[in-house]
């Protein structure tokens, strides 16, 4: 398991250094927590969440959405991006403006101050949901980071290397939470273990993530 104190850690601005290219910034968005939700639902409204096909037919155990201009989906066809929904077959809904500063700004702080986020996909764990390991690859652009906020419920995410079968370590995941990787970490491996019972006082008994990427 993945300790603060293993890494370099500035305690004042709760950032801990993972890797090269990697920072986790702890409670980072807390004060926009209620903000954030409140656009999530009506991000939500619009379209809702799904749990998307993988292309070998299994339905993930996580809901997914999507806004910005362009949004990651899966079906039997493959993993990609589109602009519009398969569902309502309309564009996805604006990304929030402040969705958009806070990612830039957490980027900044890690050492990617070009990051220009155009695609942002919205997760929600239950109890027992999740993310196998995986790389984020299906961007043409593999230089501009990832930027992941965490609300809700912890979630323990496993942090591997450059092959599959790479070690993995477990960091917890709370609340507030903003982990941003790119550079040489850019394609790390990744999951995120089932999710534990346990109950949050604004998101109940669920986990939502929410990842910012740079397709252009």
């Amino acid at each position: 398991m993945i300790t603060d104190d293993l890494f370099e850690n500035d305690e004042e601005l709760n950032q801990i250094r993972l890797g090269e290219g990697t920072l986790l910034i702890r409670h980072f968005i807390n004060e926009y927590t209620a903000e954030i939700i409140t656009e999530i639902e009506t991000i939500t409204k619009q379209a809702p969440f799904r749990k998307m096909l993988t292309p070998n037919g299994h339905k993930m155990s996580v809901g997914m959405t999507n806004c910005g201009n362009v949004g990651w989906v899966t079906d039997l066809k493959g993993y990609h991006y589109s602009q519009q929904d398969p569902i309502t077959q309309r564009h996805w809904p604006n990304m929030p403006s402040l969705f958009r500063e806070l990612a830039v700004q957490a980027a900044g702080l890690a050492g990617y101050p070009n990051f220009q986020p155009d695609g942002c996909l919205i997760n929600r764990y239950l109890i027992g949901s999740k993310l196998s390991l995986h790389q984020d690859k299906d961007e043409k652009n593999l230089n501009a980071p990832i930027v992941s906020f965490s609300l809700g419920i912890p979630a323990t995410f496993q942090w591997g290397g450059l092959k599959r079968t790479d070690q993995t370590e477990k960091l917890v995941l709370s609340h507030g939470d903003v982990l941003v990787w790119g550079g040489v970490d850019r394609l790390r491996f990744h999951g995120v273990l089932p999710i534990k019972s346990n109950n949050h006082p604004l998101l109940g008994e669920q986990r939502i993530n929410i990842t910012f990427r740079q397709l252009s």
